[in-house]
């Protein structure tokens, strides 16, 4: 069974929603039949390689909020986190393109490092303070998870698979994924959002037993969108 999942290297329900979904894999009798495969989303295709200032004061300023009430959100965010064993840092998170992380990604799925290299880039971001447009750390995280330096410096320096991170992208779009992450069984069924690791086994047994003709996306789960809303 092939499971794709389309999420954003700088979406916190994307990071939450996969250790959810770790957690609903390891509990699915058919797990050792389940192929998963990360999908490239960019949640703002148009940003800069890095944006100045404090991440809590451009929420206030887009959403029309204090700038207290946008650090609670993060707050929030975070304890919702650390409750699946991660640790948020907004305060130190360095906003900017991921477009080039999305790329290294699909080079370490050629190699079967795709969910490792994934699993780096999200701790990177948001625990670490990383810049995802920076190819020196993109380099530095893809060798610590096995990909030869030389591959990613030449992949980086050019076009390489940036046609298939618009395939992806241009895919979502047909499936009428508008927010992240979102998760497709064999191109049959769906779930939009964060869900609980339950829902997200029921979806797993729903997708092994199910044959419908085309996808259907269930909403309701927590998700990042293109306009910023997390």
């Amino acid at each position: 069974m092939d499971i794709e999942i389309w999420s954003d290297i700088a979406c916190p329900w994307c990071y939450i929603g996969k250790r959810r979904f770790e957690a609903a894999l390891a509990e699915f009798e058919h797990r050792d039949d389940v192929r998963v495969t990360w999908r490239s989303f960019e949640l703002d295709p148009a940003a800069p390689p890095e944006r100045e200032g404090e991440r809590a004061a451009r929420l206030a300023e887009k959403y029309g909020m204090s700038v207290e009430q946008a650090r609670q959100m993060e707050r929030q965010m975070t304890e919702t986190a650390a409750g699946e064993g991660l640790d948020f840092r907004f305060d130190i998170a360095r906003s900017g393109t991921t477009f080039d992380g999305h790329r290294v990604i699909h080079l370490a799925g050629e190699h079967g490092l795709q969910d490792a290299m994934k699993e780096r880039l999200l701790r990177a971001y948001f625990t670490e303070g990383s810049l995802m447009s920076d190819h020196d750390t993109l380099v530095r995280l893809a060798v610590e998870v096995g990909l030869d330096e030389d591959e990613v410096r030449e992949m980086l320096a050019g076009e390489r698979f940036a046609a298939e991170v618009r395939s992806d992208e241009q895919l979502a779009h047909a499936f009428g994924i508008s927010a992240v992450p979102t998760f497709v069984v064999d191109r049959k069924l769906g779930a939009s959002g964060a869900h609980p690791p339950e829902a997200l086994l029921s979806l797993l047994h729903q997708g092994w037993e199910r044959r419908e003709p085309a996808p259907a996306i269930v909403a309701g789960g927590e998700t990042c969108d293109v306009d910023g809303n997390c």
